[in-house]
């Protein structure tokens, strides 16, 4: 069975254009979820798979970019796309900077806004494959011990046996060891591989 086509939510007031643009994405091979406002999406976030959000700025209530402040509180994964008929600076320099896809104004011309999608699809898979391969690295760094893991720490900070061993407290032949232990469990053959394992897994940003 092959996979469901992207699933792209539209939260927009004006039942007429948030219809005109359903029928669109349908006819370009696109499921659509749609929104009369932005607390109806807030009620039934969406589901984690392939697909981005196609929001209004100006709504009663919650507007789109107090909405998309939300959806970056709750971990929201799906890129936004915002469509707007009061496009301003400030309003589009305000959302590309917490993470918008792209800021379009209406009635935003059919290739463009398809195009917009089609970007915003490309970011959503490439942020799963990137979640993938760090889950993959992030397992392998699970497969240390405590001490193993406190060793670790220290090599990719750029430590020496020596320094290691003094400030653990054992024996610079017993570091050698767990290095060694290291090495193996991660799968890795230098400190420079190490370190940038370390960097992809976010180690490096730790505070010690």
């Amino acid at each position: 069975m092959s996979d469901p086509s992207p699933l792209i939510h539209i939260v927009d007031d004006d039942a007429a254009y948030r219809a005109a643009v359903a029928r669109l994405l349908e006819a370009s091979g696109y499921r659509v979820a749609l929104y009369a406002s932005a607390a109806q999406l807030l009620e039934t976030p969406p589901p984690v798979e392939a697909g981005c959000i196609l929001l209004d700025v100006q709504m009663d209530g919650l507007n789109g970019l107090e909405l998309q402040e939300r959806l970056a509180v709750a971990g929201n994964r799906l890129p936004i796309v915002f469509l707007t008929g009061h496009a301003d600076v400030p309003s589009s320099v305000r959302a590309i900077k917490a993470g918008a896809e792209d800021f379009l104004t209406k009635p935003a011309p059919k290739n463009v806004l398809l195009a917009a999608v089609e970007r915003a699809l490309a970011r959503f898979q490439a942020t799963a494959e990137n979640e993938e391969r760090i889950g993959a690295l992030q397992a392998r760094l699970a497969k240390l011990t405590p001490r193993e893991r406190e060793v670790f720490d220290l090599v990719v900070r750029g430590k020496l046996n020596k320094q290691i061993a003094h400030q653990l407290g054992t024996a610079e032949r017993t570091i050698k060891a767990h290095r060694h232990s290291i090495v193996n469990k991660l799968q890795m053959q230098s400190v420079a591989e190490l370190v940038l394992f370390a960097e992809r897994v976010g180690v490096l940003e730790e505070k010690r």
